[in-house]
């Protein structure tokens, strides 16, 4: 007799949805993910939902927030959270959207890192209730064998589909045998935690449902769910977000008045999409763009600091850019001697080199008690009010 097929409860169509909102769910989308809580629900069994980190840098920025909101919906529904940290494979790093080979990380610089990640993640998830685990515990000490059956899961043919990959063998670059493991070991991390979902960026498809192929490879029939959210552009609305762009990237160790002002500097076109994905407002385009942009700035710079640090950080922002004004609060900084001026603006952190000194005074992006400065050998020789960029002042005093 053929099996008859448990119907799914509208309330599980209706969480699934919320869940999916701005996510793309592979396989079988909205009733897959239905059909995993409504079987959680049944079996009283949490669903385990993985986040794998490589902790390739100490900083997490609103991107990734995006991912770990929908971590937070999942963990309010009563299912196990499990944060992954790539011990092993950030050793290797991660090829997925790069040109050319990744360099791999030392231990202590992962372990640094994913300290800091934790951090940083308070700020949006309980991580005390969320399950940690290093993928380091069971790559370190795999037999050569056991490494052999985990290659054995798949074909080159296979790992040659993904799109970096195929890029590359066609324009005749070197892939190291390394990379190939990169997705057999994010796979093989899905077996060892048992995870029912696994979330991603877009960019990862091809590893999470890898993970999916090899736990089907090792036995479990019923394998996870890749569960992908958009990549979000940086201030500039075109490169996705990355600290690799340090000039269109909103960090969540930024100042609430660097926050903010990043914030109102995207384009209009980015505001639907980043109160989709990083907030919990709706967008009104009926509105003034301007003032949805505040209400946008204020709430997303007001859930990593506070609401008198937002608000002060609003206050800064009409005061300086809108009325043109000098902030309030600026550091008074104390000089013995007369410093070049692209000496100056590393000194002050104002810019991380020489170079990008140089580019910023070239470009206008500097003004001295309110002129703007375009000669490179322009010596800082008495008090005043320095400005870098819209939102950097220093009070110099000789």
């Amino acid at each position: 007799m053929e099996k008859i097929e448990n119907k799914v409860d509208e309330k599980f169509i209706k969480q699934a949805q919320e869940l999916a909102l701005g996510a793309e769910i592979v396989p079988d989308g909205i009733m897959g993910l239905a059909k995993k809580l409504q079987k959680s629900f049944e079996t009283n069994t949490p669903l385990r939902v993985k986040l794998g980190l490589d902790p390739t840098r100490p900083d997490l920025h609103l991107g990734h927030t995006v991912v770990m909101r929908k971590l937070k919906k999942f963990q309010e529904l009563g299912h196990k959270i499990v944060l992954l940290v790539g011990g092993a494979t950030a050793m290797v790093g991660d090829p997925s959207g790069k040109s050319e080979t990744r360099p791999a990380l030392t231990k202590e610089q992962v372990e640094a890192n994913a300290k800091t990640y934790f951090e940083q993640m308070e700020k949006v998830l309980d991580v005390s209730k969320a399950e940690v685990v290093n993928n380091a515990d069971w790559f370190h000490p795999m037999s050569f064998v056991e490494i052999l059956k985990l290659t054995s899961s798949t074909t080159v043919a296979k790992l040659l589909t993904r799109d970096d990959f195929n890029k590359r063998y066609t324009e005749g670059r070197p892939i190291s045998v390394v990379e190939f493991l990169y997705p057999l070991m994010q796979a093989y991390d899905s077996v060892k935690v048992r995870a029912d979902i696994e979330l991603g960026g877009t960019d990862q498809m091809f590893n999470l449902l890898m993970g999916r192929d090899v736990q089907n490879f090792y036995g479990n029939d019923d394998g996870q769910i890749a569960f992908m959210l958009p990549l979000i552009e940086g201030t500039d609305g075109l490169v996705k977000m990355s600290k690799t762009y340090p000039e269109h990237c909103i960090s969540l160790t930024d100042s609430p008045k660097d926050m903010y002002g990043k914030l109102m500097s995207i384009p209009d076109t980015l505001m639907d999409k980043y109160y989709t994905l990083l907030t919990d407002l709706k967008f009104n385009k009926e509105n003034n763009p301007r003032d949805e942009k505040m209400r946008l700035a204020f709430e997303i710079t007001k859930m990593y600091s506070s609401v008198d640090e937002a608000t002060k950080a609003q206050n800064d922002f009409i005061n300086v850019v809108q009325n043109k004004g000098i902030p309030e609060d600026i550091k008074e900084v104390k000089l013995n001697e007369p410093v070049l001026l692209t000496e100056l603006l590393v000194k002050l952190n104002f810019v991380p080199s020489k170079g990008e000194a140089k580019r910023l005074i070239m470009g206008g992006g500097v003004k001295f008690e309110g002129n703007k400065i375009t000669e490179l050998q322009t010596t800082i020789s008495k008090s005043g009010v320095l400005q870098a960029g819209k939102r950097k002042y220093a009070k110099l005093v000789f």
